[in-house]
Formats: structure tokens, sequence, C-alpha cells
């Protein structure tokens, strides 16, 4: 059966996209679009600049529905003074079909390189590989993630360069809220012996296992909805692609899963909030190594002492 979203559009200024988003991806548990272009599904060479965007996130319509747009204009109206709107117009309410959601963006998803050796290819479209080429084919369905933002690009980046730091030495991996498991699957690719998955939202998991599948590497990642802290062992890398509050409030149960000599990357986060993390994670013992960055995003590499 075809699922039925509700289509909730918001007109702000062009400043105010960056809050706007990680509002409705923290109320949805979805990507959001902006501008008809699907946030993390596109190449930010094709945006043009605009003092005004639209920003459209996707909600399931029930009860709750009247309630979360009310909140949503309240912190519309709240934020936009800060943003020198007098006035915001209200959230516009759309239903669509799942299938018209999921693949409306295609047009903006083309392949991508990303580091040395990492390609992210769409399922539909034609690629020519060079030699010493990972070619990750990709679907990412109704999950949040094809590695054109530069949140996953980062992510990809940093784990690329530790898999090479580490040479033949064994590469366990750990992807915190995987989404549609590019990152996993770039783990498998680059020979990490084992990797895990995990995601609370299952509609993601299921997109992510489709995606292993599609890319050989099932067999070499495990995906679950398993909470962090029950996950069993640690692990060379542990990746979290999330909000910079989620990844603060999960410090302590993040820095639990790297082993040893191990790495914590860490993204999703505005510049504006890296610092906020940086303190977020003093406690955690972790060794700061260094932050990358890519447009208005952070990611920040810290290590476990041997």
């Amino acid at each position: 059966m075809n699922r039925t979203w509700a289509e909730v559009s918001c007109e702000i200024p062009a400043d105010m996209v960056d809050l706007v988003a990680d509002y409705l991806v923290e109320v949805t548990g979805n990507g959001v679009s902006i501008d008809n272009l699907e946030l993390d599904t596109f190449s930010l060479d094709t945006v043009e600049e605009s003092s005004v965007k639209t920003v459209r996130a996707y909600f399931t319509p029930g009860e709750e529905l009247d309630a979360q747009i009310a909140e949503l204009a309240q912190f519309l109206h709240e934020n936009a003074p800060a943003f020198g709107a007098g006035s915001i117009p209200p959230p516009r309410v759309a239903m669509i079909g799942e299938e018209d959601w999921a693949t409306g963006w295609r047009q903006h998803f083309a392949p991508t390189r990303i580091g040395s050796h990492l390609v992210i290819k769409p399922t539909w479209e034609p690629f020519d590989s060079a030699p010493g080429d990972l070619v990750i084919e990709l679907d990412p369905g109704m999950a949040f993630g094809t590695g054109t933002h530069p949140t996953t690009r980062l992510c990809l980046e940093a784990l690329e360069e530790i898999a090479a730091s580490l040479g033949a030495a064994p590469l366990e991996v750990l992807d915190v809220g995987t989404g549609s498991g590019i990152l996993a699957i770039a783990a498998a690719k680059l020979g990490a012996r084992r990797v895990v998955g995990t995601d609370i939202d299952p509609d993601a998991v299921v997109v992510a296992a489709e995606n292993c599948a599609m890319n050989g590497v099932a067999d070499a990642v495990e995906l679950v909805t398993t909470p962090l802290e029950a996950i069993p062992g640690s692990f060379t890398v542990t990746l979290a692609n999330i909000l910079a509050e989620d990844l603060v409030r999960m410090a302590a149960e993040l820095a639990t899963t790297v082993a040893p000599g191990g790495f914590l990357v860490l993204s999703g986060i505005l510049c504006e909030r890296e610092e906020y993390v940086i303190n977020g994670f003093v406690p955690t013992g972790l060794s700061f190594q260094s932050a990358r960055h890519g447009g208005e995003w952070s990611c920040l590499v810290y290590r476990r002492g041997a």
C-alpha cells in the first residue's frame, strides 16, 4: 500500500534554513527538502542562492498533526525577528503519496566522488569506474542520507583516512543512526571485518538492508534497532552523524563504544554548535584529534588512548 504523508512547507529567510531544518528533522525523524531539492541527496553546486527559501518536511498524518503544525508555526513566529523577518507565512500542508515523496528528488542526485576512492552512485545512473574506485550503489528510499550533503561527505572522508592510516590493522565500525546505510556500506567496502549499523527508525533499517544487499555487503554488515548501550563489544571506529544536541546527550554512551586506540567521528554539527559539542565531550576522556568543515557544517574526530 502506498503510504500517505503530510508535506509541510515553510517559506522562510534563507539565513533561517539551518535552524528550521534541524527543528523539523528532530520533530519528524525524516529528511527535509529545501526549494524542492532533497537535503542530503543532491550536489550543493546546483543550488541558486535566494533571500527566501522553502523548507519542506514530511509528517505522519494523524491526531497529533494539527498540534505539531501549531507548534511549528509558533517556533517560526518566535524565531523570525532574529533573522530580520517581521512575519512568516503559516506553514502549508499537502497530502502526498510515498512514491511521489521518495522519487521527486531523483533528478538532482548524480554520481559523486568522495575522498580518494569512494564513489556514490544512484542505482538509476550509469557510471564508468576507474581502477581502485569503491563504488556504492544507493537508492535511499525514505531514509536520510546519500553522501552528497557535507555532513555525510565529511564522515566518509574521515572514515577513509582513518582506514588508510590503520593499514592492515583490523577495522571494526559502528554506524550510529545508519539511515540509508551509506556509512556502513563504505566501511565494508573499505575492508572492515565487522560493521554494525543501528537506527531507531525500523524503516531506515529496511532501506539500509536493501542497499547493503545491492552492494554485495549484506553478510558483512549487521543492521539493528538495538539501543546503543546494548550493542556488545567495542569498535575501531564509531561514526555518529546526528544532531549536535543528540551527540552531546549521548556522549558517554558513544565514548564507551570506542576501543582502545580507536576513533569517534561526530558529524551533523553546524559550525556555530562546534564548541558546544567539543565542550560536551570533555568528560568522556577521549582525545580531540581534528575538526574538518564543509560549508556550514563541522565534523569532529576523537581518539581513545591505547
